[in-house]
């Protein structure tokens, strides 16, 4: 049942405030578990942690509503954090198909680059709609962010599905410094901000530029453009093997500059490669570069302005990463323990990205997606695209970077709620609807799935009057109105 233009209009400036799958599911989806059933409307009742799950999840589900409801979100958090022991097996059988990105860079490159840059899109995709490790995998994209790499440069397409196999996902909850010096070594990242045409005859700036501009100590971190140049030295060498195992690191003696340098107000004397190891472990505990970090975890997690509302929290987030010597998992604790779950009142609002807006409204429905095109395609057009951010700073995270690019999520909100995308449905199975017999007790438990609340009065009643006659007999035709115009409004924009 397609919405007219007039009900879609009418819809999105509105609201303020199942069983799914169909028989042609593959094999491997219904191994892991799918499809996604709602066999029984929930309990709304209790549910105080809601706001913060919205912070640390691509959109909660059901299932962790109901296990934050039973214990607590301090308890559901350390499981979180302790990722590595939550089964996520099913969402590995559905990544199967994808096996192809599991290869190693040299037989990637063997591909054409739409046929590694589509499946390793969607797999990430996939992971981060069904992976019960929701906390690693919005850190692995937190990190994904902060070390971006475009995998529109050259042939770093090949290399990049290595890199977040290899440098991301096993540090994402990790040490800071490990996970420092893995990108510092990885193909990918030296491609992409050219050190592997960093020699000793003609020194290249780039990563040793953005390694302490973006990485580690931030613009303002006290560094000169002597000290630039210094590092970028002692990275000479530091590069890429172009033969044999293409795409696998390696260090050229022959093109390093052994020359002992002053930087960062140190003698740095050490031989070789142990020269820039020595520079990476000094901008990894560096304490500027924990307030670095501070200030972006709390950026995240819980203010688009840290140092203004939050001034306290990023410095005991620094003082954490100090004493633990870059433990993430720690500044965690503090963002999340000490700010996110005592914060006085609402935390101030988040505006979700094009990523979290579309991950949200597939996980909170009960809904089958195999992570496609046509949703890879809607991710671009809203301009964030997995692995494509062009310039090294990653996508911005700040509400006001994206507000002017609402159509697209207005044009997704009406598609998704028609089951207009390829291998994505939703489905409400008809014995919940019966128990509803209303419309307006559906559009009440559609708010409560969606938005963790009811709708005020008015906002009910303007979404109500969009129902045509027709439509207001039939709660199976009024699903779609009311979850359009719920996905399309300004309540669901926010984290």
């Amino acid at each position: 049942m397609p919405l007219n233009r007039r009900q879609f209009l009418q819809m999105a400036g509105l609201a303020a405030g199942g069983a799914a799958l169909s028989g042609c599911a593959p094999i491997y989806t219904r191994l892991a578990g799918g499809p996604i059933t709602l066999a029984q409307w929930p309990d709304w009742t209790h549910e105080p942690a809601y706001p913060l799950l919205r912070r640390v999840t691509f959109g909660p589900t059901l299932a962790e509503r109901t296990a934050v409801a039973e214990m607590g979100f301090a308890g559901w958090l350390e499981e979180q954090l302790a990722y590595e022991a939550i089964d996520d097996r099913a969402v590995e059988i559905r990544l199967r198909p994808y096996d192809l990105i599991a290869q190693d860079a040299d037989y990637l490159r063997l591909w054409d680059p739409e046929e590694v840059q589509r499946p390793f899109q969607q797999a990430t995709f996939l992971r981060r709609i069904y992976s019960h490790r929701q906390l690693h995998e919005m850190m692995v994209h937190f990190w994904t962010d902060h070390f971006n790499i475009a995998i529109t440069k050259g042939e770093v397409w090949a290399l990049k599905p290595v890199d977040d196999r290899q440098v991301i996902r096993p540090h994402a909850l990790g040490n800071f410094a490990d996970l420092l010096h893995a990108s510092a070594t990885s193909p990918a990242m030296l491609t992409y901000l050219d050190n592997q045409a960093n020699v000793k005859a003609w020194p290249n700036e780039n990563y040793a530029r953005e390694v302490m501009e973006l990485h580690t100590l931030g613009v303002d971190g006290g560094y000169s453009q002597q000290d630039v140049l210094e590092l970028a030295r002692m990275l000479t060498g530091w590069s890429m093997k172009t033969h044999g195992w293409w795409g696998e690191f390696t260090f050229d003696e022959t093109q390093h500059d052994p020359t002992a340098r002053q930087w960062l107000g140190q003698t740095v004397a050490a031989p070789g490669q142990a020269s820039g190891t020595a520079a990476l472990q000094t901008l990894a505990t560096h304490p500027q570069t924990g307030r670095y970090l501070a200030t972006k975890l709390v950026r995240r997690f819980i203010s688009d302005a840290p140092e203004r509302d939050a001034p306290e929290l990023v410095e005991k987030t620094a003082v954490a990463f100090s004493r633990t010597g870059g433990d993430i998992r720690a500044m965690l604790r503090v963002v999340l323990l000490d700010g996110l779950a005592v914060w006085p009142g609402p935390p101030p609002p988040k505006f979700k990205r094009p990523v979290d807006f579309v991950s949200s409204a597939l996980r909170q429905l009960p809904l089958e997606t195999d992570g496609g095109e046509p949703l890879q395609t809607e991710l671009a057009a809203m301009g964030q695209a997995d692995y494509a951010w062009p310039t090294p700073d990653g996508p911005p995270d700040i509400a006001a970077a994206w507000l002017r690019n609402l159509l697209p999520r207005w044009r997704f909100a009406t598609r998704l709620a028609d089951n207009g995308y390829r291998g994505t449905r939703w489905q409400f199975a008809p014995s919940l609807l019966a128990e509803l017999e209303q419309p307006a007790a559906l559009l009440a438990q559609l708010s409560r799935l969606l938005l963790g609340g009811a709708l005020t009065p008015a906002d009910s009643q303007a979404l109500l009057a969009a129902l045509t006659p027709t439509q207001a007999a039939d709660l199976a035709q009024a699903a779609p109105v009311f979850l359009a115009g719920l996905l399309a409004s300004p309540a669901f924009q926010w984290r």
